[in-house]
């Protein structure tokens, strides 16, 4: 039996990396996982975020992954468009207000819910890539888990948000970890305290410890997995 029998469980960017590794591992203990890419659903759109959870039912975990740099590069904050900013924006803050707000209005009548938010290493530093509005939307997440702990814990929900150091997890990490050829390799490695970097399991297994029923008393709280790299 796994912890998380009887439990329904949505996952959103499972097509790949961390929000697969995720919905692998929950659905290992036991959850009945509704795994959503932007190939299925486009989840900054809020009209089609409300169907798709109305369609799945009552939800007792939601695990907001979506997001990334949606093949952006960085270029001078001058010449930052309205239109790529707000890509990056809606795919990694909206998409999580609009998950987190659907599943809300499952879980509150119930008394029960688990909400993790993925953000990033970024969102509490700088990023790596130099896109403005990534760091700028996972920073706002962290912000975002804060405030719904706050509102949604007398109603017995709990949120949580991780966030990732650099994990080899798509190709879009793999093309970044290949450019920095073997000198720059070895410069981040040695950021690293435990000198490698991280695998999508290592992310999910955190995302486990925060949805388990037993992590009723742990809300609000933002944790770097990132091998000790945040402790430089």
């Amino acid at each position: 039996m796994g912890q998380l029998d009887g439990q329904r469980a949505v996952v959103t960017g499972t097509a790949q990396g961390i929000g697969h590794a995720i919905a692998e591992l929950l659905h290992e203990e036991g959850a009945t996982v509704h795994g959503v890419d932007r190939d299925t659903v486009d989840l900054s759109d809020s009209a089609a975020v409300d169907a798709l959870f109305a369609g799945i039912g009552d939800v007792d975990i939601l695990v907001n992954v979506a997001g990334g740099v949606v093949g952006q590069t960085h270029v001078p904050i001058e010449e930052v468009t309205d239109e790529s900013w707000d890509a990056v924006v809606d795919a990694n803050l909206r998409t999580t207000f609009n998950c987190t707000r659907a599943a809300a209005r499952s879980m509150r009548p119930r008394g029960y819910g688990r909400i993790v938010n993925i953000s990033s290493g970024a969102g509490r530093s700088v990023s790596l890539t130099g896109v403005q509005a990534y760091t700028t939307a996972k920073a706002a997440v962290i912000g975002f888990t804060r405030q719904m702990a706050h509102e949604l814990g007398p109603s017995g929900i709990t949120v949580n948000c991780i966030a990732p150091g650099f994990v080899l997890s798509n190709p879009t990490t793999r093309r970044q970890w290949d450019g920095y050829g073997e000198e720059g390799q070895r410069a981040l490695l040695e950021r690293i305290a435990t000198r490698r970097t991280g695998s999508p399991q290592d992310i999910a297994r955190g995302v486990l410890f925060f949805v388990a029923t037993e992590a009723g008393w742990v809300s609000g709280q933002t944790i770097s997995i990132d091998g000790g790299h945040s402790l430089f």
